[in-house]
């Protein structure tokens, strides 16, 4: 399951230096450039519930498989983008690998939360879960950054070949992995049980329908929503603004500068898969989400008034250099640490006491996983219509609805239960 957790942000993270390349590539404006990062989003918004429902009926190993071979085919479809040059193409192919990055977030969330328990040893998991995403997420930037250098009229998308060779050979190897290991299938086996008692199956409309009656769970679809396009438009937007005329910080330096964003969330990660056990959903969520709200309103008073030096690394010698950036900046960086956890405290807080109904829930959950795409979009819209620095409004909005969300709309609540 870690390992799984891992190939979501490999591929999903190509999207955001991506962008970059097809600024370059088709001439196209900030808002254009993240469409390929809201193709591959909007696909949990299709696939969410259908994922689901694979996973009700047919368990985690089939519903994994069928994940990865999708997968493989979505990376082979964006190299081919690269080969004809198609914009199009290119879409397409972030499409399709949001089908299957959907898919092996409905099975890994549920799963390393039932292995735990749930609670905080859940929430525990989950959080050690997303250090394994957090670390891939931090060396795609880089990596990609790399391999284009400098932007020029020739960048393309074939310059990031390598990568997607990378992420091909991950999935063909977890596709081998797969086959061969023993995923234990908790709702398999209780459908087993109950179709020895003669219990009818349930009807995926009234699964769905019980589902709905949690008042907690409609919520933290709400938050999720926002949050994950919180966590992807700060390192998107943030990518673009430094890389944009104004600013001029070559991507391969801008894309270590955005590294350390998703290293920040890999040690928020960490902490909070060492401490879960002991530290609620709730406070957890409580404290990163109000630490968040000041930096971004101080990155957008800051601003790039004022200059910081950052540490990044050259391209050519390897070494350590301090590369100068606005203030405003590195607070959106500084972000990562806050959202590190978020999504795991989230998924528990929202899946708690719905038992039977958790992979369902998990399919809804899923399904608003497509605020990563939308969000980046409309505060690139934002950006081209006013400057970069106004258009961070959008995650604050975000930012704080999920500090409500964490200190009253997370408390369990079941439509027709007296609570």
């Amino acid at each position: 399951m870690f390992f799984l957790f891992g190939m979501i942000s490999f591929v999903t993270g190509l999207q955001d230096p991506f962008g970059v390349i097809v600024r370059a590539q088709f001439k196209a404006t900030n808002a254009m450039s993240q469409l390929g990062n809201a193709a591959n989003f909007i696909a949990y918004a299709c696939m969410g519930l259908p994922a689901g429902m694979l996973l009700k009926r047919y368990g985690y190993k089939v519903t994994s498989l069928l994940a990865v071979g999708i997968g493989f085919t979505g990376v082979c479809i964006t190299f081919l983008s690269g080969r004809l040059a198609s914009f199009g193409v290119y879409l397409t192919g972030a499409f399709v690998s949001g089908f299957s990055m959907c898919m092996l977030n409905s099975i890994v969330n549920p799963m390393l939360n039932t292995i735990g328990g749930g609670g905080k040893r859940g929430n525990q998991l989950v959080q050690w879960g997303g250090s394994c995403n957090s670390l891939n997420a931090t060396i795609v930037p880089v990596l990609v950054g790399y391999l284009i250098g400098e932007v020029t009229p020739k960048t393309q998308i074939s310059d990031a070949n390598p990568a997607l060779y990378i992420a091909m050979a991950i999935f063909a190897f977890a596709f081998i992995v797969i086959c061969f290991a023993h995923i234990p299938e908790p709702e398999l086996e209780a459908a087993r049980v109950r179709m020895e008692r003669g219990e009818q199956r349930e009807t995926m409309g009234k699964s769905i329908k019980e589902t709905l009656r949690y008042r907690h769970l409609i919520l933290g679809c709400v938050a999720v929503w926002l949050y994950v396009g919180l966590e992807v438009t700060l390192a998107n937007v943030t990518n673009l603004y430094l890389t944009s005329g104004e600013i001029g910080v070559l991507p391969s330096v801008s894309g270590i500068i955005i590294g350390v964003y998703w290293f920040l969330m890999l040690c928020g990660r960490l902490l909070g898969g060492m401490f879960g056990n002991k530290i609620s959903s709730r406070a957890m969520l409580i404290g990163v989400s109000s630490v968040c709200t000041a930096l971004i309103v101080a990155g957008m008073l800051l601003g790039d008034n004022t200059t910081v030096l950052f540490p990044a690394i050259d391209k050519h010698t390897f070494l350590m250099i301090w590369q100068e950036i606005p203030s405003g900046a590195m607070c959106f960086v500084l972000c990562g640490i806050c959202t590190s956890i978020m999504w795991g405290a989230i998924f528990n807080l929202s899946v708690q006491g719905l038992g039977e109904h958790t992979s369902i829930a998990s399919g809804l959950f899923m399904m608003m996983v497509f605020g990563g795409g939308i969000l980046p979009i409309v505060q690139s819209f934002v950006a081209d219509k006013t400057d970069f620095i106004p258009s961070y409004i959008v995650p604050l909005i975000a930012i704080l609805y999920i500090l409500w969300y964490a200190i009253w709309g997370s408390k369990y609540h079941k439509q027709g239960e007296n609570n």
